[in-house]
């Protein structure tokens, strides 16, 4: 598998000084903007999306990251190709990291949102995707590849929480969903990852 020794995802080199990790295959998405200024990325948000849903290991989320998602390629696209929406970053089921927005800009993940009383939170916090959905469990290698990704974060941002997007949207979003195994993120810290 791409990324994978001995059962481990290989570890994730840091980022740039314009906020693109090189150890990312990097597909570049044009739904993205500036963050305020003087804004600090303190927020780290995991997110669940698989197209078409619940199906695995296309190119479809890239597409519709990129805006190039056929709306005739499955009956559920035709609903969803117009929308303008982005990650920093996307975990495939085996550990690939792509990164499709430079951290120091805003991606388009988050929509109306809001966390410990502030909005938009989008402004303050990094997207990352797992190629995944509700109802089934995610890999080990995305485990992995997700801890490795935050420690790195964090060795260059002020992160103070992981939250799911479930958390920032409640009601509006259900992801990462109850398959997510939020105590697979101990190794960061039980300050840093909120409690489920």
């Amino acid at each position: 598998m791409n990324g994978m020794r001995e059962g481990r995802v290989a570890a994730t080199a840091g980022l740039s000084v314009d906020g693109w990790m090189s150890a990312a295959r990097r597909i570049d998405s044009p739904n993205v903007d500036d963050r305020p200024a003087g804004e600090a990325i303190s927020l780290v948000v995991v997110h669940a999306i698989s197209l078409p849903p619940a199906q695995f290991g296309s190119d479809d989320i890239a597409h519709f990251f990129t805006n190039s998602l056929d709306p005739n390629a499955h009956p559920y696209f035709s609903g969803i190709s117009t929308l303008r929406v982005s990650a920093h970053f996307l975990i495939r089921r085996d550990g690939e990291l792509i990164q499709f927005v430079s951290c120091l800009r805003r991606a388009w993940h988050a929509g109306e949102s809001s966390w410990n009383g502030r909005e938009r939170c989008n402004d303050f916090s990094i997207g990352i995707e797992l190629e995944g959905c509700d109802e089934l469990p995610f890999e080990e290698a995305q485990y992995l590849r997700l801890i490795d990704l935050v420690q790195s974060l964090r060795a260059s941002y002020p992160i103070a929480a992981v939250v799911g997007h479930s958390d920032i949207a409640p009601g509006r979003k259900t992801d990462p969903g109850q398959c997510f195994d939020w105590q697979r993120l101990a190794a960061l810290g039980t300050m840093l990852v909120r409690a489920h």
